[in-house]
């Protein structure tokens, strides 16, 4: 660490010296309250554990398992260390988690025992990999235990880090059908952390309900920005309303972050059991205005929306639901946000542009794609591949995504139709497809194939969803299929999406 960097291994040994032992993490599965003076000293350990194993200044840990004190520990060791930590999503399939992994290149892998099958294979592959251990304290299988990193004495060589330094690879969306691996930084995650807190007014009375996977970026710096003012993370492995009604009646949960249908099943399990939640005074989030009308009317809570993505550090315009209903709040205070044509011109206040952003929000870059990168930073800007409009107040309002990056948010999860459409045409009794976002009650957003089939072939909706949730993540499968005779194509033979989305787009039956 130089003079002027500040790491979140750092932020790990300001909260011991200034919060000491206060409540900082309580592990629901295990019933277990530790301390930030314990999460010092058990990242500490695991850091002394790591560095024997030979992990060292850069090197990849990767991680396949549910939330878990063990998987927050591993960012701290992590950030000691120099080293990055590489987390996978436990819904993708097996192919889909080998090319990450092979993409990564990790040192080490870490994985729950329910995710051991399917991590071993291609790890095996890899020859990077040097170890491979269970991700829980009390966990079985075939894995090195997670204990055995943690006996010693917790005195690690100290190892120089910056802010700049990589903290976070997240892989994102696939844009043109592979994943992209987001590099995030120590002082993206930091600088993000002050932005929450400020807006949000977190503070040491608070209690987070940490239930979004740490996987995800929105998981992940909510934990974070909660740990980093002195409030207690209260953590679900996964998420379920039943038990998470229950945690907000009796550790007073004051905040959580929301992606359709968390919240309307939250209030629907209220609603059926009575319970008290009425601690719980702010979600944040993205979801329709009848369940945050709801919410607010519920017990006179808060509901901030926003809009970010993995690459600008989860947010970059933040506010009230209730400032501006239906916008995305105004620029976060250490941002410039900007609308920009196809000729990166800006926009006229009023007009909708591609959104572009500055700021120490910005992510480093994506791993090991130059040319991407290239694309994404030219001008000076980080061009997001979204679209939106300023009002004459500042609000941002979402307008879509750009034609070639367009993407379907079931659930806060991306996905884009290029890697579903790959898919579904893999498979021999179809022709054609165009996959697109349709409005869907339960996930605000669901996934639309529209299919031309192979002339004297017959193929059932359902078997077509049951073959796209074998080969990728489920939660990309689409929810509808509709067959027709033919798409309507564009001059040069492709199908005319736009005109495909007119004709069988809008609310499903």
């Amino acid at each position: 660490m130089g003079l002027y960097d500040f790491t979140f291994y750092d932020l790990i040994n300001r909260n011991a010296a200034c919060y000491g032992s206060s409540d900082a993490w309580f592990e629901v599965d295990t019933d277990q309250m530790i301390s930030f003076q314990e999460v010092k000293k058990l990242t500490d350990r695991l850091a002394c554990g790591l560095q024997n194993a030979g992990v060292k200044h850069g090197d990849r840990l990767a991680v396949l398992g549910k939330n878990s004190l063990e998987y927050f520990l591993l960012y701290g060791a992590a950030a000691a260390l120099g080293a990055i930590v590489l987390p996978v999503n436990w819904r993708l399939s097996e192919d889909e988690v080998s090319y990450i992994l092979d993409d990564g290149a990790p040192t080490i892998l870490f994985a729950d025992e329910e995710f051991e099958a399917i991590s071993k294979k291609p790890a095996g592959k890899i020859d990077t990999v040097k170890g491979q251990y269970n991700l829980k304290l009390a966990g079985g299988g075939g894995l090195t235990g997670f204990d055995t990193l943690l006996e010693n004495d917790g005195h690690f060589t100290s190892v120089p880090v910056t802010s700049d330094d990589g903290l976070v690879i997240i892989h994102t969306a696939a844009v043109a059908g592979k994943p992209r691996g987001a590099l995030l930084s120590h002082a993206n995650l930091l600088c993000a952390n002050l932005q929450w807190n400020w807006r949000c007014r977190i503070g040491r009375e608070d209690v987070h309900l940490s239930m979004l996977p740490l996987f995800h970026v929105a998981g992940l710096f909510m934990a974070a920005a909660s740990f980093h003012v002195g409030a207690l993370n209260v953590n679900m492995s996964k998420f379920d309303a039943k038990a998470a009604v229950a945690l907000i009646a009796e550790r007073n949960v004051s905040l959580l972050f929301d992606f359709s249908p968390i919240l309307a099943n939250i209030m629907d399990e209220q609603a059926e059991t009575g319970a008290d939640i009425s601690s719980l005074q702010a979600v944040i989030g993205l979801d329709s205005p009848e369940n945050i009308e709801k919410f607010q009317a519920l017990h006179g809570g808060t509901f901030y929306c926003m809009y970010g993505q993995t690459e600008t550090s989860c947010v970059a315009t933040f506010g009230k639901y209730s400032d501006r209903p239906g916008s995305a709040g105004l620029v976060i205070p250490m941002a410039q946000v900007r609308l920009f044509d196809d000729d990166d011109r800006e926009v006229p206040q009023g007009e909708v542009g591609e959104i572009v952003m500055q700021g120490p929000m910005v992510f480093k870059g994506y791993w090991n794609l130059d040319e991407d990168n290239a694309a994404t930073f030219r001008s000076g800007w980080h061009h997001t591949g979204d679209l939106g409009r300023f009002d004459e107040d500042g609000y941002l309002f979402y307008a879509g995504r750009k034609p070639e990056k367009e993407l379907i948010k079931p659930g806060g999860e991306n996905v884009y139709p290029a890697e579903v459409e790959k898919v579904i045409l893999e498979h021999p009794a179809v022709a054609q497809t165009v996959v697109f976002g349709v409005p869907d009650p339960k996930w605000k957003e669901g996934i639309k194939a529209v299919c031309v089939a192979v002339p004297d072939q017959s193929l059932s909706a359902s078997d077509l969803i049951a073959f796209v949730g074998d080969r990728i993540a489920r939660y990309k499968k689409p929810q509808y299929v509709q067959f027709v005779e033919s798409l309507p194509e564009n001059e040069d033979g492709s199908p005319d999406r736009a005109k495909v989305k007119e004709l069988y787009g809008g609310e499903q039956g």
